[in-house]
This record gives C-alpha cells, structure tokens and sequence, in this order.
C-alpha cells in the first residue's frame, strides 16, 4: 500500500491491539468514539456507521449478525483484496467489535467469489485468533462468544447490494430486497443485522486505539478521516493509495504519475467520468465521492469505446428483477453504439438523457441507479470527440 505525505492511518498495528482496547470500553464507549470520528461506510454509500451500530444494538431480537461485504465486484477497485491479503487482523478484529457492539453471536464475510484464492489463508487467520482466544468462546476471558464464518459469492455484481448480498446467503438468487424495512432491524433471516464494507471495519480498530477526534483531525468538514483508492490505467504507478478526503483528482494522478491524460473514471464503472478542465475537483463526499475506484484514460484512449465496455458490464450483471435496469442499460448500450456508427447526431440526445434519469429514480437497487452515470458523465464532458465538434 502507497503512502501520502507519511499521514497513515493503515500503518504498523499489532493485531489484538485494538480488540483489547474494545474490550476496555464500554458499548457506549465504543458508539461515542465511531460518533465522535464521524466514520462513514466506505463501500459508496457513506452511511455513518456509528448509526447502524446503535440502530442495531437497540433492536430487540434473539439473535443479530455482523456481515462484511467483501464482494469487492467494482470494476477498477482492488483495495478491500489487499486488506484481506495484507491486513486480516483488521478487518477480523473490526467484525469482533462491531458484533460486540450490537450484541451479535455470529459474523459472516461475504468474500467476492473471485477471490477464492484468498479463502485457504484466511480460514488459517480464523484459526489462528481462536487459539489466541481473539475468537470464538469467551474472548478474551470476557464472557463474549462470538464467531466468523467465510462464505464464497458466485460472482455476481449485484450481491455488492447489501439486500442482495442478504438473499445470496439465505440461499436465494442475487436481487435487491424492497426497502424499508432495512437490513439493522430485519436482515439476514429476519434478524437484526449489519453490513460493513471491508474498509470500513478495518478503520474501526485504529478508532478505539488513537481515539475519534483523532481521526477526525484528518480529511475535510464532511469528510473525516483518509480513504483508500485503488488507481489503474494509463499511469506509471497503479496501485493501492492511502490519501486523506480531500485530496484533489490532480494531485491524486501525480501520485499515481499520470501523463497526456484525457479523462478520470472516478467511482469505477458506475462512477462519473472527468474531462481535465474539472482535475481539480476533490474526493470527498460533498464533491466526488468514491467506493475506492480511479481509472485513469489517456488522450489514445476512444471514450465511446470505454463508455461501450462500461455498458456492456451493466447489460450483463443486471439481476432483470426490475425493469428500469434490464431495459434501460439494452437501451442505452444500442445508443452508445449507434453513436460510434455516427447514427445519432447530439440533437438526438435528450432521450437518451431522459431515459437515464428514469432509471436513476425507479431502478430498485443501486445498480440500475448508478449504471446510467458513465453514459451521462461521458456523453456531455466528451460531446466535441464524440460528436465530431471543433472547439
């Protein structure tokens, strides 16, 4: 992982560190310090997670679960891998605490199923905590049973969808769930449940140890604490980074030594997609907010062949549960295709936009309502190339 400017948060940590201190706190303690760092989801969404915990914990069942999505199917986005590869304890000991937290017995992780590679190792870590009593009956002598379990996707792109990813693990197939009621209160079998990304539950144990305000020092007003992005393309240095919110897309592809550059896919293919005059723009939930993913494209690069490439991924991984997402992303693929045949002229556009629009309001999950931002994103900011202008 790629430092910034020696400002780290996913630095040096001996594991069991930061699930002793949970332990010395109590679960008001713990809410007070995630409040208190203003740590937010850092699969997209950017929901708080010191609210789910406490929605959670306040739910009355017998029986509650704590799910992390490792389904990590983002195009562009690798971070949540090298976590796992890298830094297990974190993530792991980020589970143990949250399901200290909401009162939960049992932890799943959901891990991507093209990451099965990573499954033998990670089941060794498992193992590995329960002889050092970090897992499993009595934790740390402190009266707290609580267990992990690994289950394998089948690489579908939307069980990233908390519901969806829900459905998958009661055995159903992949589609997003009507919402409410919400996943805290009725999830995973009915029972109260939580789902973190990766990220965000491997943050959770450098919060208990350094404290909120701690990690509220860094970032922006809206946007505390440091991201982690993953940048691939065409640049001299792709790779994992560590960067605080805030950061401008500039200053992100200097890191990353980018040159002759034409456009930035920020957010990966359900992102938005830059031209230069907007470089810079910050990575920040009140600006251009990201679940990790920057894909860098070069002045060689067509931008409706990219475009093309991001819609043909949408047609394929959408469920078909609702009918904005099936026919929507068929329709605006055919667009997008007729247009690299110059069989649209730009006046013929605002259908096009229209039909975006509809999607992004009456799609049930995410995927139907992201899915439309490249075309939208891609069509306006490149509108000379595609459309054959002179500036």
């Amino acid at each position: 992982m790629k430092k910034r400017n020696g400002k780290i948060i996913f630095s040096e940590y001996t594991p069991g560190s930061g699930l002793k201190k949970a332990f010395e706190l109590s679960r008001q303690d713990i809410l007070f310090e995630l409040k208190t760092s203003q740590l937010r989801g850092r699969g997209g969404a950017g929901f708080p997670i010191a609210t789910k915990w406490m929605l959670t914990a306040a739910a009355k069942s017998d029986e509650k679960y704590l799910i992390c999505n490792a389904d990590e199917g983002e195009p562009g986005t690798f971070k949540d891998r090298v976590l796992l590869n890298e830094y297990p304890e974190l993530v792991f000991e980020g589970m143990v605490t949250g399901g200290y937290v909401i009162g939960a017995k049992t932890g799943i992780l959901y891990l991507r199923g093209e990451y099965s590679y990573l499954l033998s190792q990670l089941n060794d870590f498992l193992e590995g905590m329960r002889k050092q009593n970090l897992l499993g009956k009595n934790i740390l002598g402190k009266g707290f049973d609580f267990d992990i379990h690994i289950f394998l996707g089948q690489g579908a792109y939307v069980c990233g969808e908390e519901t969806a990813l829900i459905e998958s693990l009661e055995g159903h197939r992949g589609e997003a769930r009507n919402r409410p009621p919400f996943p805290v209160t009725t999830g995973l079998f009915g029972k109260p449940t939580v789902v973190n990304n990766v990220e965000t539950l491997a943050t959770v144990p450098h919060i208990l140890l350094k404290g909120g305000e701690w990690y509220a020092r860094f970032g922006t007003e809206k946007s505390k604490g440091t991201k982690l992005v993953s940048i691939s393309g065409d640049c001299e240095n792709p790779g994992v980074y560590e960067v605080e919110w805030g950061i401008t897309i500039r200053e992100l592809l200097e890191l990353a030594g980018a040159k002759n550059l034409k456009a930035v896919q920020v957010g990966g293919a359900s992102g938005i997609c830059i031209d230069e005059s907007q470089f810079g723009r910050k990575l920040a939930y009140e600006d251009l907010a990201t679940g990790g993913s920057i894909i860098i494209f070069n002045k060689e690069r067509n931008m409706l062949d990219a475009l093309e490439n991001f819609m043909e991924f949408f047609v394929e991984e959408s469920c078909g549960q609702c009918t904005p997402c099936r026919i929507g992303n068929v329709k605006l693929l055919e667009a997008v295709r007729q247009m690299k045949d110059g069989g649209i002229p730009e006046s013929g556009m605002k259908k096009y936009f229209d039909l975006a629009e509809t999607m992004k309001l009456a799609s049930k999950c995410g995927l139907g309502q992201s899915s439309p931002n490249p075309f939208v994103s891609i069509v306006k900011n490149f509108r000379e190339e595609i459309f054959h202008k002179t500036v």
